[in-house]
């Protein structure tokens, strides 16, 4: 803000001649101003107007030459000043706009001082000032959403104070020139929660972490991340007390697993490594030195056989066994199933995957199935999820299949933005399964009817390369969206909880079981807070005909076979005489 000059002068009474299209001024000063307005012993008193060579001008109260009581100013370079004057200075309540920014509130000595609203470019502030900054108790609010409300000094969060950003994540605690010092809080939007010391807005130094699946982790922490001795209390009931590096279990520590096992030695990034006791929950010890979660010698320093080339020896019987089982189709129609469980790394996959072959057996006659499952404790003995033996499963159920059957593919786990499925063994490097090579492992199926659901993130991509006529097609989310739910402990992910959990135990109807479960879904990520994942339909009218066929036949047998058992009893009860 410009000073204003004191206007105490004398005056030069002259007569006006630059034809303003105002009266005459009375008086003309001595840097060009004209006044219109009384004069008393040579000095402006009363009310008065004075217009400026540079366009500026006042209109408003004078005392003794100067601007005082109540007026109004506008600038040359479009400020405008409404409000209370002393000696020639802002003083008092006021409203001062400029170019853009708006002020309302008190003035002192011509300088924003005391309670008062600031809005201007992204931000608005509504508090305390001191000499034209903030200061004092006041709140913040940003174009972005972001909000900060507490104790200011030198125009920044300075003490007490509470951040929140638009997602609705909150900070609490002491700030510093803008950042979060010492102790504090944090509390997520999804329920994540942090109570301890912050240094420059980061976790830092001692605290303790909660998630919102209520796991809760204690120690120190660094940059961020739990680092150094800590310990995890887990929601399952697991405890772990030891090092940490990243989050991760790393150096020396004790676990207990929520199954009673107790773990006790080296661990890197979570996995056993080094020196260890392994104490299983019927009491059996295996102890001796481990690589990457397994055990590779005994106590006595002898080598152990390793469970991953046990397991790859049994893979090729457990697959051979597994297709072995398919039976051939017997008129009229028949039901057959693929599942694939990819991701090894987590387990909701194959719960989910198990779930939705018993559900298509149970409920939906299943006749024929194959299921196939990565995981990091069944390689021994459950077939793997690969390209390859997704192919020849495919192959041995167009064999057994006829063209008037139906078969039913679920395929469920991570999915990445250029449309690859993720197949994943631990130990093992598996090739992903791309939607082109989808498409090829199933071309011995294209004279079938098909219903193929995919349940990963970006699985709409995958509908091109798969569509047709014969091949109806469900995925969770759109070719540009992520989907939720995999997670360690969940039984589902969100859109397998929708679909086969719920709608389909709801309606026969495939088309009308998409479309609740895409609503249960949508309104799930509503009140969670996450983007939209929008699952995907693609539903030729000749395969929706055909699996209403298969229903309706399914229903005709059931009641024949109710019926039977009936009429056999009857024809063997004595007639009465």
């Amino acid at each position: 803000m410009r000073p204003l000059l004191p206007l105490t002068f004398a005056l030069l009474l002259t007569a006006c001649g630059d034809g303003e299209p105002l009266s005459p001024p009375d008086a003309r000063l001595p840097d060009g101003g004209r006044y219109r307005g009384q004069v008393v012993d040579g000095l402006l008193q009363g009310e008065g107007r004075i217009d400026y060579p540079n366009g500026s001008w006042y209109a408003g109260a004078f005392k003794d030459g100067q601007w005082h009581g109540q007026g109004e100013w506008h600038g040359s370079n479009g400020e405008v000043y409404r409000g209370q004057f002393s000696q020639g200075l802002f003083e008092g309540l006021g409203e001062l706009t400029t170019p853009g920014s708006r002020y309302a509130g008190t003035f002192k000595h011509g300088r924003r001082d005391g309670e008062g609203t600031l809005k201007q470019n992204d931000q608005t502030y509504s508090g305390q000032f001191k000499d034209d900054q903030y200061h004092g108790a006041g709140q913040l609010e940003l174009a972005d959403g972001s909000r900060y409300q507490g104790l200011f000094a030198n125009g920044k969060p300075n003490g007490a104070g509470v951040r929140s950003d638009a997602a609705g994540n909150r900070y609490g605690g002491t700030f510093v020139d803008g950042q979060l010092q010492g102790a504090g809080t944090y509390d997520s939007a999804d329920g994540e929660q942090y109570i301890g010391d912050f240094k420059d807005n980061r976790l830092e130094g001692r605290g303790r972490y909660e998630s919102a699946d209520g796991d809760v982790w204690i120690g120190h922490f660094k940059d961020g991340s739990l680092v150094g001795e800590g310990e995890l209390l887990g929601s399952d009931g697991s405890q772990y007390k030891g090092g940490f590096r990243d989050w991760r279990f790393n150096g020396m520590g004790t676990l207990q697993l929520a199954d009673g096992s107790q773990y006790s030695g080296g661990l890197r990034d979570d996995v056993y490594q080094g020196q260890g006791r392994l104490t299983q929950p019927d009491g059996q010890v295996e102890a001796g030195y481990w690589a990457n979660g397994v055990r590779i010698r005994d106590e006595q320093g002898k080598a152990l056989p390793d469970p991953l080339d046990l397991a790859l020896l049994k893979q090729g019987k457990l697959l051979d066994e597994a297709l072995a089982k398919v039976p051939a189709s017997v008129p009229p129609v028949q039901l057959y199933s693929l599942v694939v469980a990819g991701d090894g790394q987590q387990s909701v996959f194959m719960r989910e995957a198990d779930y939705v072959s018993n559900m298509l057996k149970v409920r939906f006659g299943a006749y024929g199935q194959v299921t196939l499952v990565n995981h990091r404790d069944h390689m021994a003995d459950r077939p793997m999820a690969t390209r390859e033996s997704l192919a020849r499963a495919a192959k041995v159920l167009a064999e057994r299949t006829g063209s008037e059957d139906l078969v039913f593919i679920y395929l469920t786990s991570h999915g990445s933005q250029d449309h690859q499925l993720v197949l994943d063994q631990p130990r093992l490097q598996l090739a992903d399964l791309s939607a082109r090579e989808l498409a090829s492992a199933l071309a011995p199926l294209k004279n079938r009817d098909k219903v193929i659901v995919i349940s990963a993130c970006y699985s709409g991509g995958y509908i091109a390369p798969l569509k047709d006529d014969r091949t109806l097609i469900m995925t969770a989310a759109r070719p540009d969206r992520v989907s939720f739910g995999c997670s360690e402990e969940a039984d589902f992910t969100y859109f397998g909880d929708a679909l086969f959990a719920q709608a389909l135990n709801q309606t026969d109807d495939l088309k009308q079981a998409f479309e609740l479960a895409r609503q249960s879904v949508a309104e799930r990520e509503r009140r969670e807070g996450f983007e939209a994942s929008e699952p995907q339909l693609w539903a030729p009218p000749a395969v929706l005909a055909h699996w209403q066929r298969l229903r309706k036949q399914q229903a005709e047998t059931a009641l024949r076979n109710e019926a039977q058992p009936a009429a056999g009893a009857q024809a063997k009860t004595p007639r009465a005489h």
